[in-house]
């Protein structure tokens, strides 16, 4: 059997079924069945959607809805026997016992009566799981098909369910379970930046040490309800002051994460790229932001969107390594690079084609270490493997890219604020490159942003402290 015929659909009409004649398909039910019956039929009985609920009923865990099973017997019927092209005229059901995620269901229909008359097809159908045990069984009538049909099948768009920041979640989760890492909290004097110093505090993510106006530290703490009595506060005068001690906090060992809080970014960074007292290292500072889109199937990093306007070759190799690092420590052994322009060829006269070029020969000859490089890649040939294809484009990172390497910040920018609105994505924000990793978050950031980024960091703070061993 060829591709072709593999993707037919063909029914049986009246005039070609038998007494005794049978289909079945088998079904693995699955979280998601669950979820979007639950969604097509509003039908949110707890029992099903509610882990809680259902283990403390008689059934101990989520069960899928009984009409689930009915509806595979449906399925059977309109694509397998009779196929395309059959009505319903009835159907009775009887409900055996429930189905749980993981079991596999195996629906039969079988012919047991032709009424030429009607030209109806009387069939019994019959749902068993894994363990023969019968879930679900009952009679249907059908008006049976009177002409052949055979047509291409329909191939449906993918439906995807993701809980808003569920990896970033995860993430925080991880990174609890590790020892809290000190953190210079700098100018943390309003609701936000306080609250999320707290909140990851809270989380076991961090130790806090609050550099500020101490008056104004714990007179938000009080406006806000917010709990600081165990953390440490720096009392500096103002916010440049604040900038200032906390990277004097980082060079003496004290802290080993750097986190803004109210000030402007400009004044922050000014006091960690200061030649002689901040926190540059030999490599260029840049940014990330570690997006979790629910349209992709993994974490996905974007850099630099926030601090290298106009990157040159070195400064692109610079971010690129730094990005590798990050998400390395993060867990994936080697990285896959993707190198972001709008051709996929190389053009002079599109200046990000032959440096991402140059950057995957930096890489071939081991100017850049621990990752797969390609590009030129537009961004739909980077995230999506049948654009590639379609574009005859043979490479080992489209789809499967960690990172996304953008020509300049405004592109950057406009990519990651385009996936966190249009596409639902959360976003974390660091800042790599200098001598501890840099919590670098907006004001519009919500909680979880903030608490992501801090795990972000935390992870690499412990990454970097296995490497100093």
């Amino acid at each position: 059997m060829n591709d072709e015929t593999q993707n037919m659909i063909e029914n049986h009409t009246f005039d070609e079924i038998s007494i005794g004649q049978t289909s079945s398909v088998s079904r693995t039910l699955n979280h998601q069945d669950i979820e979007l019956f639950a969604l097509l039929s509003g039908d949110l009985n707890p029992t099903h959607v509610d882990e809680e609920f259902a283990r403390g009923a008689k059934f101990s865990r989520v069960v899928g809805h009984s009409m689930w099973g009915a509806s595979l017997i449906s399925g059977v019927l309109g694509t397998g026997l009779p196929g395309p092209g059959t009505v319903y005229k009835s159907q009775t059901l009887n409900f055996h016992g429930v189905v749980h995620v993981g079991d596999v269901v195996t629906v039969t229909v079988t012919v047991v009566a032709k009424n030429p008359e009607a030209r109806t097809i009387t069939l019994d159908c019959q749902c068993v799981d894994q363990n023969d045990r019968v879930c679900v069984d009952g009679q249907a009538v059908v008006y049976a098909p009177p002409v052949k049909v055979m047509r291409q099948l329909i191939e449906l768009p993918e439906v995807h369910f993701s809980e808003h920041g569920a990896r970033h979640k995860k993430l925080v989760e991880t990174a609890g379970k590790l020892e809290p890492v000190p953190t210079a909290v700098v100018h943390p004097v309003d609701q936000v930046s306080l609250e999320g110093a707290v909140r990851a505090a809270e989380a076991h993510l961090i130790v806090p040490l609050l550099v500020g106006p101490a008056a104004k530290i714990r007179a938000t703490a009080e406006e806000f309800g917010l709990d600081i009595a165990n953390y440490e506060i720096v009392d500096v005068p103002h916010s440049h002051a604040a900038a200032e001690k906390g990277v004097a906090l980082i060079r003496e060992g004290r802290a080993e994460i750097l986190m803004k809080g109210s000030l402007h970014t400009d004044e922050f960074m000014g006091a960690v790229v200061t030649k002689d007292t901040g926190l540059r290292t030999a490599r260029r500072i840049s940014h990330a932001f570690i997006m979790d889109v629910p349209t992709y199937p993994k974490p996905l990093l974007i850099t630099d969107a926030a601090i290298n306007i106009y990157p040159d070759l070195i400064t692109k190799a610079d971010i690129c390594q730094n990005a590798i690092e990050l998400v390395q420590a993060l867990g994936v052994e080697t990285p896959k690079v993707a190198i972001l322009s709008a051709v996929e060829t190389v053009t002079p006269k599109i200046s990000s084609t032959m440096e991402a070029a140059a950057l995957c020969k930096m890489a071939d000859r081991g100017q850049i270490k621990g990752a797969i490089l390609d590009g030129p890649l537009a961004f739909d040939n980077a995230i999506s493997k049948i654009a590639a294809k379609t574009k005859g484009i043979s490479s080992p990172v489209s789809g499967e890219a960690d990172i996304l390497l953008v020509p300049d910040l405004e592109a950057g920018n406009m990519i990651a604020k385009q996936l966190e609105y249009l596409a639902h994505a959360a976003a974390a924000g660091v800042v790599l490159g200098a001598r501890c990793p840099i919590v670098l978050t907006s004001r519009a950031d919500g909680t979880l942003a903030r608490m992501a980024s801090c795990a972000v960091a935390v992870l690499m703070a412990h990454d970097k402290r296995g490497s100093a061993r």
